[in-house]
This record gives C-alpha cells, sequence and structure tokens, in this order.
C-alpha cells in the first residue's frame, strides 16, 4: 500500500537526520515509528504508577467531608 502525508518542512528535515544518524532509510524509520506507535497501550488518561492506583488508604481516617462543619465561612469581597 502507498499513501502519500504532506509534512511540514521542519519535520521531514528531523526524519531524514534521523534516519541518516541511524543509517537505515527514511522508509524503514518512518515503519518503525508507526509500528511503535501502533504496539504501544494507549495513554490512559492516569499517569499514576500501580502502586498509587492500588493504594486502598488507612481504613481508620476520618473522611473529609467529615470537617466541613468546622471550617469557617468565606469572607465577603472588598470591593472599594
Amino acid at each position: 500500500m502507498q499513501i502519500t502525508i504532506n509534512l511540514p518542512p521542519d519535520l521531514e528535515q528531523d526524519l531524514i537526520r534521523q534516519a541518516a544518524q541511524s543509517n537505515v532509510p527514511l522508509q524503514t524509520l518512518i515503519l518503525q515509528a508507526l509500528r511503535r506507535m501502533i504496539q504501544t497501550p494507549p495513554n490512559s488518561t492516569s499517569q499514576w504508577s500501580e502502586v498509587i492506583l492500588s493504594y486502598e488508604g488507612i481504613p481508620d481516617f476520618p473522611a473529609f467531608e467529615c470537617y466541613r462543619d468546622e471550617l469557617l465561612p468565606p469572607c465577603e469581597p472588598e470591593l472599594f
């Protein structure tokens, strides 16, 4: 299959430079990049590690909401 895309000049130059530095044809470099992108699982909405995501907290710790009764009301803003 042949697909034609228009690349911005700066991206084209970066790809050509990277291919030359890697000593691979430009087409090979692009195919490798596309394969890596497809094989890499998509980023979930969270970037937290599994250690953080699996943390269950402290069972007897008071809920955050239980302290709302102790909060002072907000100050009225002074306009002038």
